[in-house]
């Protein structure tokens, strides 16, 4: 009695694509068959040793236009499985129809979703003047570095067209839909502090642990600066305020021993309202207060800012946001509070809206018992036959002729 979609959905789910050492082999041939049977062109473009990007195609009657890009990753986080009510990687449905498993909500769904949205689609009898193409990127969990950061430099992508993305988004707890045009550029910087050692009995002056608490204050201060600015502005959400998170220390080599170096690591989110360079030299500023001997470097720096036009006189969103009026859907305009693939499409200069269509649902990625229940997924199959009748069916732009 269960939807063939949610089969699919499970069948996908069981697929063990966790890190460090994700099931790539098995996911794409998953995910080939059934483009296969769709009738989809298949092509897998290998962007490093042991990385393969999967492209779905569904020709359009116009291949000159622009085409529609749907984008979603094979890898999942990490679990602790003795924190979960049932196994991770089952895809256990209980009576209210939730279904656990690490990647239900992110973004395994998504990928079935649109899958699921073009057999619909194409059992129809639907044609569109635009071309669709699915893509099945790897390591996005890791930072995207050796998936789609490489691939939309790959002249295989240059060959997709591609006029406007989507990508994954976040559920959201209440009955609008989160639909993300931006995202925060991550910072993770590495601030090291020199000092001088000596035995751990002794009063020793310009330690690198007192630097190391100067500069681990200064950071704090503004940590607590942004979350009070949160919660005392209704109107802001995670996504427009600066993150900061103290994540790693390093430090010495015995109790007795005043060590010369101590280190400490940040994962700084800044959102695209921010003056990046105005923000390093405050971090700059954190540092040379703290004294001598302090130095920081990047382990990632990322510096584009784009956002995607949320305008109603660009034709994507135009045709993005009219489909949700005609199904009279709310949606809630966010800026993306951590990083996905979305902003290396936005790097290369295409527009790429985030979204998930989860509402009602907690948002439980990265978390133990994530779930997904099986009518919101259905429910997000009609909305994205919707969303891509209306978007692959966008007329020809000025600059398409």
């Amino acid at each position: 009695s269960e939807d063939p979609s949610v089969t699919l959905f499970r069948e996908y789910l069981r697929i063990d694509t966790v890190h460090p050492k994700p099931d790539y082999d098995a996911a794409i041939q998953f995910l080939e068959r059934v483009g296969t049977e769709l009738g989809l062109a298949c092509q897998k473009v290998e962007v490093c040793q042991g990385r393969v990007v999967l492209i779905l195609t569904w020709q359009g009657t116009n291949p000159r236009l622009r085409s529609i890009l749907l984008n979603s990753h094979t890898d999942v986080v990490p679990v602790f499985e003795e924190h979960w009510t049932y196994p991770p990687f089952e895809a256990v449905k209980d009576s209210q129809g939730n279904i656990y498993a690490r990647g239900a909500q992110d973004m395994k769904c998504v990928s079935i979703q649109y899958l699921e949205a073009v057999r619909r689609l194409k059992a129809e009898g639907k044609c569109f003047a635009r071309t669709i193409h699915i893509t099945f990127v790897p390591d996005e969990e890791v930072g995207g570095h050796k998936g789609m950061e490489m691939f939309v430099q790959c002249p295989e992508f240059r060959a997709l067209n591609v006029g406007f993305a989507l990508d994954e988004g976040l559920a959201s707890p209440s009955d609008t839909y989160s639909v993300f045009y931006g995202e925060k550029s991550p910072w993770w910087i590495k601030v090291k502090c020199m000092g001088s050692p000596g035995h751990g009995s002794r009063f020793i002056s310009n330690t690198a642990a007192e630097k190391m608490h100067k500069v681990i204050s200064s950071f704090l201060a503004f940590r607590e600066s942004e979350k009070q600015r949160l919660k005392s502005d209704s109107s802001l959400t995670l996504g427009d305020v600066t993150s900061l998170n103290l994540t790693m220390l390093e430090g010495g080599v015995s109790f007795n021993v005043v060590p010369s170096e101590m280190a400490a690591g940040f994962d700084i989110r800044i959102p695209p309202t921010v003056d990046l360079k105005a923000f390093e030299d405050q971090v700059a500023a954190w540092c040379r207060d703290a004294g001598d001997g302090v130095t920081y470097e990047f382990h990632q720096k990322c510096m584009d800012q784009h956002v995607t036009s949320t305008e109603e006189s660009d034709p994507w969103w135009k045709a993005f946001s009219g489909a949700f009026r005609d199904m009279k859907l709310q949606l809630k305009l966010e800026i993306f509070p951590a990083a996905t693939d979305s902003r290396y499409i936005r790097a290369v200069r295409h527009p790429a809206i985030g979204f998930s269509p989860m509402n009602r649902t907690p948002v439980l990625l990265h978390d133990h018992n994530e779930f997904l229940n099986e009518q919101v997924f259905l429910r997000g199959i009609d909305i994205y036959a919707r969303l891509l009748s209306a978007l692959a069916s966008v007329p020809p732009l000025p600059a398409e002729g």
